[in-house]
């Protein structure tokens, strides 16, 4: 072939199988890489060829993806326009419009949110001109970009205010996706009386709560949508239990500073674990060191001649220096992050008057963070159980607590490094 990336781009993949078809009697030839895969220091090169071809295409995908994301952080669209949208060819920024079908798509969110079935509103648009399936029906109404905001993949939950024009307003969205209400109550949808709606379950009937307004009196509820159960808890009772379970959570003022050492040391243990690409450059240097040693030695012996000698030693020396510039990358990208270490510990030790402060989606995000499987509150104890916490925040309050006990199972000098952390889904670990 050309090169070797034109073989495979899979690393490890491409030497197991090139090591494979070599058993075979079958030799990978790249005729812009010419190497002598007969001899050891070949494979060699030819291995490190494949690693470097796998990095390569890894560096590709990541600056495509964070170019993604940033058109989206722009408040662009990438892909497709949603049905209802088009592009304005030719226009020197991006420009999305309205075009005739989105009239139509207008009116299906007004009789959802009005109680009509997808399958009448089917029928309506279809006589209308529009065929549209009740599985398009469902994509459409819970896609946000119709009422002005973006969700991607992309944005990991985020939503974005796009550059585009809402189609609907967020009252109705709201509205067309939940059909949900009874004389003397208001149905709340992303209302900031509410945060705690649906992240919470009933762990008997793993039914969600959802919230409403009993307007006569003017008080939040939430309750369990399911026949045979009977759940109605005051919004402010939950609400407080649940800054009780925050205050679980919360680390002591006092030891912020010796947790954010911990931190960065913990920080690099698991930077060092988790980094493959580092390792396996690494390990890669030292088999040409190792090579390059035993070539000098063979040389100084009379086994190699001249000729060979620095044809082989100039190839390993270039090889060397790139992995030695990419180990230096890996190493600036991989710096300590400081003020996110900062930002976290501040948090971790203020997280009820934190969540307090948020609006509805903040509040959401954060519940979403630190419980990333949400809450069970169980009516038999009129408490929250926690199916799974953040590991770091977990570790957090292990680690305050465990000080407060005198450090009884950490170093006293927390200067020395400790990158242990829990396990993911234990209340604080150290309880």
């Amino acid at each position: 072939m050309y090169s070797l990336d034109r073989f495979s781009r899979t690393g490890d993949s491409a030497i197991y199988i090139a090591g494979q078809l070599k058993k075979t009697g079958v030799n990978i030839i790249a005729v812009t890489q010419p190497i002598d895969t007969n001899s050891h220091a070949g494979v060699l090169q030819q291995n490190i060829q494949f690693i470097f071809s796998k990095y390569d295409n890894d560096l590709r995908r990541q600056k495509t993806i964070d170019g993604m994301r940033e058109k989206l952080l722009r408040g662009d669209w990438i892909g497709h326009a949603p049905r209802g949208y088009s592009f304005v060819k030719g226009a020197d920024t991006q420009t999305i419009i309205i075009n005739e079908q989105g009239k139509l798509v207008k009116q299906a969110f007004i009789w959802r949110a009005e109680g009509m079935t997808y399958e009448h509103i089917s029928d309506k648009l279809k006589g209308m001109g529009m065929t549209m399936p009740k599985t398009t029906l469902t994509e459409i109404f819970r896609n946000p970009f119709y009422c002005g905001l973006m969700s991607h993949n992309l944005l990991n939950g985020e939503l974005i205010k796009g550059r585009h024009p809402a189609l609907i307003d967020e009252d109705l969205f709201l509205r067309a996706n939940e059909l949900k209400g009874t004389d003397g109550y208001k149905t709340n949808k992303a209302n900031d009386n509410l945060p705690l709606k649906v992240f919470v379950k009933d762990p008997y009937s793993t039914k969600p709560f959802t919230g409403y307004l009993v307007r006569k009196k003017g008080l939040y509820y939430y309750k369990v949508n399911k026949v045979g159960v009977k759940i109605n808890r005051s919004a402010k009772m939950m609400h407080d239990k649940f800054k009780e379970l925050l205050e679980d959570y919360t680390i002591s003022a006092d030891h912020i500073e010796p947790l954010k050492v911990q931190l960065g040391y913990t920080w690099e243990n698991l930077t060092d674990q988790s980094s493959g690409e580092k390792k396996v450059l690494t390990m890669q240097l030292n088999q040409l060191d190792e090579e390059f040693y035993n070539l000098r030695k063979r040389h100084a012996l009379g086994k190699v001649v001249e000729e060979i000698y620095h044809e082989f030693a100039s190839e390993m020396e270039a090889s060397k220096k790139k992995i030695l510039d990419q180990v230096q990358k890996l190493n600036q990208r991989l710096s300590n992050p400081k003020e996110l270490i900062d930002d976290t510990c501040y948090m971790a030790a203020h997280l009820a008057s934190v969540w307090e402060s948020w609006d509805y989606y903040d509040k959401q995000n954060f519940q979403n963070v630190l419980f990333p499987e949400g809450l069970h509150y169980d009516i038999k104890i009129e408490h929250y159980r926690t199916p799974k916490v953040n590991s770091v925040f977990g570790y957090m309050a292990c680690l305050s607590r465990d000080l407060d006990k005198r450090k009884s199972r950490f170093p006293h000098n927390l200067s020395e490094k400790n990158g242990s952390v829990p396990r993911a889904g234990l209340e604080p670990a150290c309880q």
